[in-house]
């Protein structure tokens, strides 16, 4: 079809007869007839007149079969479970949440882990007119639901990493003509301006959630990229909203019903009471723990098992020493490449034997039924963490095992990792006087920030949210400064297709265009202002001519935008508030490791303790270890290893610690990031620095933090 764009200038009026608009609605089927069509907001003058919002694609009408069609008139989620899952019946409280979305209601959904939750958002999708997009950090559940929908005929796909450049662009095509009922996406490309702009042009029936207790500021895994999930929502409209999380305390629950205008009668909560799996704990000394894991999976009948530890280098050696028995037993972490973690999980998913050694990368989003027993190596970090990691097993309702070797040497490494996240008193500081210093309207790249003040990017993420909740600024959304492309043809032969004024506007943009050796680079807020056109319409071009293959594009220097709402009267009064609040977090995760302590020495019923804490009272389980008896080797402070209780800082470091300080001023000028290099935390400037290769990187990772937070401030 000849490019609509050369169609778009304005004819007189008096074209518009009937026959006309027929032969227009005709011609421009496809989503460039109803929608912005690059260089800015762009209304093909042949729509208007016509009742067609320059909003609605396509995707209104995405393609379904005659059943699916029938379905969707008479909203039937029973005729849909069978027809297209296969299932014959609903799993509790799934039909109660379908219902709900399908009266445009927005629900919480609070469901153990394997209690069917994305059927609730599936089901809906075939039922509903629009697109159902699925925001999930997990990619492994992405691609399992991706290859489980398209083996039911249902058009479903998902935008990550992993997709190559022809993978991507298929995806946009595929939304743009509306072939697309479900779009599975990371938080994170939501910070993608050209992303918005694409979801601004769609219509959206149901904003699905998952994980969606990291909307949560006081919950165990805070992530400020999803408050912008909740601010989008309400920008694009959406009609109804699915939160869905297996996590939730009470209080965290709260959060979630409130960042969405979820109503206290839409959150449906299943409980979390899983009556095959038997918990127990066993205390011992982290010194015999290799031998007590291989008696545990000796002595039981064989199956798929999980191994949680906390750290990469003990996956590695466990599982080594699980090999090294004559188990089929793997490592898997987030320092493997991507083709190895691949390589393992999918034998792990084809086997009846294998065991994973894994820290927390592994488990998340993989659906695999008949996993018998799920080993805590090491203590986990925190209630919420514990339940999601034992709900991985028996999801066939099989009975399944979940022992905990719990040994007090796991607390020092766990409050650790707590302390070492809290920022520097100087750095909140120096941080907060650098952003109330840009203007009303400014922007910051997190990066940068990050490494010039030895902040992690997620700390200073969550400083500018805890601005925007203070209400002193207010997030313009996130933008890129650099842009690359390379031309696929000629710019003679793309100028061609275009009336003067878009082929003059394009020819203008790459005039400012830098060429390298394979590349041309622009700046894009340069060319903004050099152009005198918004920065939208210069983004809109670009993207516009990699939709269509012109252009190979990719962007960089990613910043975030602010406007300045309520400054401060006393910047040190707000600094001094953000460092308690900081604490404050950093009090929470220490509570949450020693509320982790208190279930292993509780001398009830485990189960029965666990769902406390979620809010669930039961009678005791009566199939846990303390209900059938287990009182093995008393509480855990006891247990400790003779390493462990004899660590502490040593004099003789004290004119090494010194030295080491001289030597990198920037990276150890604070207590707190000296004791963060002693007790083995990295952090940018450390990183930066190379020190995780100096000998004393690590000396006291055994010793409590606090403890060597005190020592150093003794040195002068």
């Amino acid at each position: 079809m000849r490019n609509p764009l050369n169609s778009c200038q304005s004819p007189p009026a008096k074209l518009f007869g009937k026959s006309f608009q027929k032969r227009v609605v005709a011609r421009f089927k496809n989503v460039y007839a109803c929608t912005h069509l690059g260089f800015g907001t762009i209304r093909l003058p042949c729509t208007e007149g016509l009742g067609m919002s320059a909003t609605l694609t396509p995707a209104v009408r995405n393609g379904a079969s005659g059943s699916q069609a029938q379905d969707r008139q008479t909203k039937d989620p029973a005729a849909t479970l069978k027809r297209v899952f296969g299932f014959d019946s609903f799993r509790e409280g799934q039909r109660e949440v379908m219902t709900r979305l399908l009266d445009g209601r927005s629900v919480l959904s609070v469901f153990p882990t394997g209690a069917g939750k994305s059927l609730c958002y599936q089901l809906p999708a075939l039922l509903l007119d629009g697109l159902t997009l699925v925001i999930s950090p997990l990619i492994a559940l992405m691609k399992d639901q991706i290859d489980f929908l398209t083996e039911r005929g249902v058009p479903a796909a998902r935008l990550d990493s992993s997709l190559d450049r022809a993978e991507t662009l298929q995806v946009y095509d595929n939304l743009r003509s509306g072939r697309l009922k479900l779009l599975y996406v990371s938080p994170e490309r939501l910070g993608n301006e050209r992303f918005e702009q694409l979801l601004s042009r769609l219509r959206i029936s149901l904003l699905a959630i998952d994980e969606a207790h990291c909307i949560s500021e006081w919950g165990h895994n805070f992530r400020p990229d999803y408050l912008r999930i909740a601010q989008l929502a309400r920008q694009l409209k959406v009609q109804r909203v699915l939160a869905l999380t297996a996590t939730a305390t009470p209080a965290v629950a709260d959060d979630i019903a409130a960042a969405f205008d979820i109503e206290s009668d839409d959150v449906v909560h299943t409980g979390f009471y899983r009556p095959n799996l038997t918990l127990r704990v066993t205390p011992c000394a982290s010194n015999r723990r290799n031998e007590l894991l291989f008696s545990r999976i000796s002595q039981r009948p064989a199956g798929p098992a999980i191994v949680y530890v906390t750290l990469q280098r003990t996956a590695e050696k466990v599982a080594g020493y699980l090999q090294e028995q004559g188990l089929n037993a793997a490592a898997y972490h987030a320092g493997m490449n991507t083709d190895k973690r691949t390589e393992i999980q999918e034998a792990f998913m084809a086997s009846d034997a294998m065991i994973v050694v894994a820290t927390i990368a592994f488990g998340m989003g993989i659906d695999k039924a008949n996993i018998r027993a799920v080993y805590h190596y090491n203590l986990p970090k925190s209630l919420e963490s514990y339940a999601q990691e034992i709900g991985r097993a028996g999801r066939d309702g099989e009975p399944s095992i979940c022992e905990m070797l719990a040994s007090a040497d796991d607390v020092t490494t766990l409050e650790n990792f707590a302390y070492g996240d809290t920022p520097t008193e100087q750095a909140v500081t120096s941080l907060c006087d650098e952003l109330l210093s840009q203007g009303d309207v400014f922007d910051v790249s997190v990066y940068d920030l990050s490494h010039r003040y030895d902040v992690r990017p997620l700390v200073v993420k969550t400083l500018l949210t805890y601005l925007e909740l203070d209400g002193v600024i207010h997030s313009t959304g996130p933008f890129y400064s650099e842009c690359k492309f390379q031309p696929r043809c000629a710019s003679a032969k793309i100028l061609a297709r275009f009336d003067t004024d878009r082929a003059d506007f394009l020819r203008r943009i790459f005039s400012h265009a830098r060429k390298g050796k394979t590349w041309f680079s622009l700046d894009v807020e340069q060319v903004s202002r050099s152009l005198g056109e918004p920065r939208r319409r210069v983004v809109t071009a670009l993207s516009y001519l990699e939709e269509q293959g012109d252009l190979v594009v990719q962007v960089a220097g990613v910043r975030e935008g602010y406007r300045a709402v309520k400054l401060p009267d006393d910047r040190k009064s707000l600094s001094a508030a953000l460092v308690q609040r900081f604490v404050r977090r950093e009090e929470q995760d220490i509570a949450r490791v020693r509320r982790v302590v208190q279930l292993a020495n509780h001398d009830g019923c485990w189960t029965r303790s666990l769902l406390d804490y979620f809010g669930e009272s039961r009678d005791d389980c009566g199939h846990c270890g303390r209900c059938l008896g287990d009182n093995q080797g008393g509480p855990i402070a006891a247990v400790r290893s003779a390493a462990s209780k004899n660590q502490g800082p040593r004099d003789q470091d004290r004119d090494r610690v010194r030295q080491l300080r001289g030597e990198q001023p920037a990276a150890l000028a604070e207590p707190r990031q000296m004791a963060r290099l002693l007790c083995g935390i990295s952090s940018p400037a450390s990183g930066r620095a190379k020190l995780q290769k100096h000998p004393l990187f690590g000396t006291y990772r055994r010793v409590p933090f606090r403890k060597v937070m005190a020592w150093l401030e003794g040195i002068d």
